[in-house]
């Protein structure tokens, strides 16, 4: 049996997540079969969330993210395509073709190619216009931003507002623009998303909230503005869009996979026979609202990596669904906001521990009268206590 693991920049979403990363877990769920991992960076597999923070501000050097050693890609007898890029798919055949022209034969395959950054119609043909999505994407920015520009980050997402917390951690002059009312709106929330506002604020952050990108200008081939929909001009040397991502799924184009908003599994990660996906790339049914999620978090590519390789080893019959409950984090400054489940924009926020205004507290989110996710903010040990409460309805306490 051969298995082939094609990544964007290696595996769940460009890198290994987190141990065990899926060649580990094949080899530690006994597979001894060829083993081809496919990516079309050239780096050996690395770790994506430092990228917005500690490797952006130079505090870490790229061979700080690497998840394994050589030794260790050895012993797992790799057949490692680095810089090569999978290039289409044949379910009926078994095969992955490849940039080079190579073809692959598989017995199974996991898809794991991630996302490719959205960009703005306009302005990135400009010098100093930015996105952040690979390892190369920080070192070149953290590079620009050496020497003190002026910065503009387009989007205040996770992504956008930790490169914001960066930038102006380097001292540097820095505004933060988006649609929504808050930062973090469509991620957690007004509520929450306002004291993001403030610690931005607080920190000397420019923010331009409520407010759409019209034009991004240059001269002599580089940037030099930003102007925002209320005929705000905002001076930039440097720009970076954090305006979100979609998945990596252009490749798979007539490949007959079910594809719409990424590849569309079943419950066990599967695509086809002999073909799963994991990570953010993968879309399966949601057990908890019928429908059906796509998750971009680090975490979820870990445990997704790990249950689609037991599934895709399992004999008929043994396959187990995968319903994870969502944890995903970010930090900025001195804040270490962490998350269980979901926490929609639309949801009831109550606090229950602690204080927002001190900035260390737990709040839960609730529709329709449950439980569907815990927001810890600097509260890492009292979050774990209401993670259980997810899915309940009812008065909460801790415990």
């Amino acid at each position: 049996m051969g298995g082939v693991l094609p990544g964007e920049g290696v595996v769940g979403g460009g890198v290994w997540p987190g141990a065990p990363p899926p060649p580990d877990a094949l080899r530690r769920e006994g597979f001894t079969g060829t083993l081809t991992l496919v990516g079309d960076e050239l780096w050996a597999p690395y770790d994506r969330p430092p990228l917005s923070k500690q490797v952006l501000a130079g505090s870490w050097e790229p061979e700080r993210t690497v998840l394994r050693q050589e030794a260790d890609l050895q012993r797992l007898k790799l057949d490692l395509r680095l810089g090569c890029r999978a290039t289409g798919l044949d379910p009926a055949a078994r095969t992955v073709t490849l940039a080079d022209g190579d073809r692959l034969r598989y017995d199974g395959l996991l898809l794991a190619t991630g996302l490719r950054p959205r960009r703005l119609p306009f302005g990135h043909d400009l010098a100093g216009v930015h996105v952040l999505r690979t390892l190369d994407d920080a070192l070149t920015l953290r590079a620009q931003l050496g020497a003190g520009p002026r910065v503009v980050v387009i989007g205040a997402g996770f992504l956008g507002s930790e490169i914001a917390a960066t930038a102006r951690g380097l001292g540097l002059d820095v505004s933060l623009v988006d649609t929504e009312p808050t930062p973090l709106a469509r991620q957690v929330g007004t509520f929450v998303g306002g004291l993001v506002a403030d610690l931005h604020r607080d920190h000397g952050v420019r923010l331009h909230m409520g407010h759409g990108v019209t034009e991004v200008t240059g001269a002599r081939g580089r940037v030099t503005a930003v102007l925002l929909d209320d005929g705000t001009r905002l001076p930039a040397d440097v720009v970076v869009v954090a305006i979100g991502s979609v998945p990596a799924v252009d490749w798979l184009a007539g490949s007959g996979l079910p594809l719409g908003d990424g590849v569309r599994c079943d419950s066990h990660c599967r695509a086809a026979p002999g073909v799963y996906a994991a990570g953010d790339v993968a879309n399966w049914p949601d057990p908890a609202t019928g429908g059906r999620v796509r998750l971009e978090q680090r975490m979820n590519a870990t445990e997704q990596a790990r249950a689609a390789v037991r599934n895709l080893l399992a004999g008929p019959g043994d396959a187990v669904p995968y319903t994870p409950v969502p944890f995903g984090w970010t930090d900025q400054y001195d804040a270490k906001v962490q998350f269980h489940g979901s926490c929609p924009a639309d949801a009831e926020v109550e606090c229950v521990d602690g204080d927002p205004g001190a900035r260390s507290f737990v709040a839960l989110y609730r529709l329709h009268g449950r439980v569907v996710g815990a927001l810890g903010w600097n509260r890492v040990r009292a979050l774990r206590e209401y993670r259980g409460h997810i899915g309940t309805a009812g008065p909460v306490k801790a415990g």
